[in-house]
């Protein structure tokens, strides 16, 4: 933050409108036969999850969804770009629906989604799948996750017929909204040619697509806070110090059934707590700055810096849960019912945990979760700046628009680097 408060703001501007180093041209390639290969792998995965082995550990579905899309495909977005588009499973279903009813099923729906609603929806999804993950008694329950997810798939369809792929896909799909945001800050990125239209590979500095995006309305503020506060509780929720504050003796944690309620209250306590620091950093921003800009459209688009620090949580977190759950997929995907297969050759494959206990693997995967937490703190706070930029060009008030960010920025990095050092149950 200092380093950049000494930087001429020219310097800013041209990261912020720069398009970086071209690779290559891209290919033409429509989305339709990646879509159709998600439908069929969620087809599958859903029939196992139905049919298959009872154990959790065994079942690809559940291993599939928190493990490798969840997880996996979300850190992956992060390098190459939005990957959603391609593999979304509803494009290639609503465009056969449409090929076989024709006018009868209209591109933009039949009536519009009210704009009043904002990302209201996709709030609400987001943090239903939150509350299942962190919440719910059963989340690596096959036969019931499964259930959940026709349920969540059927429920967008619907809204995606009823409103329009596009529209409902933009304010209410959560994970279209939230891998968008995070293919925003690959390195990585598409950018059509100027002349030709054609989309080329781009080198860029992580993030700085995003830098020159319109700000979010509220409802796209709280949205992205969201993400940050639902992995922010996961891992407070697993320390003594949660345990000892809701009134568990954290030698004796009863489990999941005992403590609901008071999850599901520090799931809306940490939204609620993260969303007051934001709102008020930025407010105390726009008052030392004296620039006159509007809170909504400061939080609008300096929300946009939380969503590298929401990644960083991300990775950091669940980085130990990857390394073992992530054999169990690998090892499940060979027999997906249960009967015995061995599709790929690793059904007898077996998972290990020896990197665990031994000091240099283990100083080495939390020399990882630290250096993730800090890049994505670095990546946010360069961002945050050459937004800062853009909205307070006079003087030094892009500067100190930046000190109470800036700060609730390093505070909360210490936080993330407390939750990977304390001890935490399970």
């Amino acid at each position: 933050f200092l380093l950049l408060a000494l930087l001429p703001q020219r310097w800013a501007h041209d990261m912020g409108s720069g398009k970086g180093l071209r690779l290559f041209a891209l290919p033409r390639i429509g989305p339709t036969p990646f879509s159709l290969l998600a439908l069929a792998l969620l087809i599958v995965l859903v029939a196992a999850g139905i049919a298959g082995p009872r154990d959790p550990m065994k079942n690809p579905l559940p291993l599939f969804i928190w493990v490798d899309w969840w997880i996996a495909f979300t850190l992956l977005q992060a390098i190459t770009g939005n990957l959603w588009t391609l593999f979304n499973p509803w494009t290639a279903l609503i465009d056969v629906l449409r090929a076989i009813f024709g006018h009868f099923l209209p591109e933009g729906g039949f009536v519009r989604l009210p704009q009043q609603l904002g990302h209201a929806i996709a709030i609400l999804q987001f943090f239903g799948f939150a509350w299942y993950e962190l919440v719910d008694l059963a989340p690596y329950d096959p036969d019931r996750l499964a259930y959940a997810v026709i349920a969540f798939y059927l429920f967008n369809l619907g809204g995606m017929v009823v409103f329009g792929r596009e529209d409902w896909s933009r304010r209410a799909e959560p994970f279209s909204i939230y891998f968008s945001l995070i293919g925003g800050l690959a390195p990585l990125q598409p950018i059509p040619d100027e002349t030709t239209g054609r989309p080329a590979l781009h080198l860029v500095w992580p993030g700085m697509r995003m830098t020159t995006r319109p700000p979010l309305p509220l409802s796209g503020i709280a949205f992205v806070l969201l993400t940050l506060a639902t992995v922010s509780f996961d891992g407070l929720s697993h320390t003594y110090s949660w345990a000892t504050l809701i009134g568990l003796n954290p030698l004796e944690f009863p489990g999941r059934s005992a403590v609901v309620w008071q999850s599901t209250a520090g799931l809306f306590g940490a939204f609620a707590a993260l969303g007051l620091l934001f709102a008020a950093c930025v407010w105390t921003g726009l008052k030392l700055s004296g620039d006159g800009v509007s809170l909504r459209e400061g939080s609008g688009r300096l929300v946009y810096s939380i969503v590298p620090i929401s990644l960083a949580f991300h990775a950091a977190h669940y980085l130990t849960f990857l390394l073992v759950e992530g054999q169990y997929g690998v090892v499940s995907a060979s027999d997906p019912f249960g009967l015995g297969w061995n599709l790929f050759g690793t059904a007898d494959w077996q998972v290990t945990t020896s990197f665990f206990f031994n000091y240099e693997s283990v100083l080495a995967i939390w020399n990882i979760q630290t250096t993730v937490i800090v890049i994505g703190h670095v990546i946010g706070i360069v961002m945050a700046h050459v937004i800062a930029v853009s909205l307070f060009p006079r003087d030094n008030g892009a500067v100190r628009s930046q000190i109470a960010l800036a700060i609730f920025m390093v505070l909360y990095t210490a936080f993330g680097l407390w939750l990977l050092a304390t001890p935490s149950m399970g």
